[in-house]
């Protein structure tokens, strides 16, 4: 269990992921919010910073690449974990091009509670 000072942005289109995640990481003693889509987690980061940030790579308006290359240019010490659900024999690895571009670790959707945990402890600020 972590203290409620480490503060989470989860970022996902997809409601049923954003709010699981987000459920599974309060359980956990984060401090957690949601967004919908990139548009929306540049503003919450920039409207009140966050420790790190989960992102999923598939989203509209703002898809997870544009989203970790704005938020790496702005926010240089935000951690950010991508996540996906996309194919591993897809055209794309897109969790791939997420490391390159500045994520911090990856989720492969669907993942299970004990990997979440074990991803934010690991990037979690002391």
């Amino acid at each position: 269990m972590v203290t409620g000072r480490t503060r989470v942005l989860v970022v996902d289109d997809d409601d049923a992921v954003r709010h699981s995640v987000i459920l599974a990481l309060e359980r956990f003693g984060y401090t957690v919010n949601g967004a919908c889509d990139g548009e929306e987690c540049i503003l919450l980061q920039e409207n009140s910073p966050y420790d790190i940030a989960i992102i999923d790579m598939m989203m509209p308006n703002k898809d997870g690449i544009e989203t970790i290359r704005e938020l790496k240019e702005k926010f240089p010490d935000l951690r950010i974990i991508a996540m996906s659900g996309a194919s591993a024999f897809a055209k794309i690895n897109y969790l791939e091009v997420a490391m390159l571009i500045g994520a911090t670790a990856t989720l492969q959707k669907p993942f299970g509670g004990d990997e979440l945990a074990n991803a934010l402890k690991e990037f979690a600020p002391a």
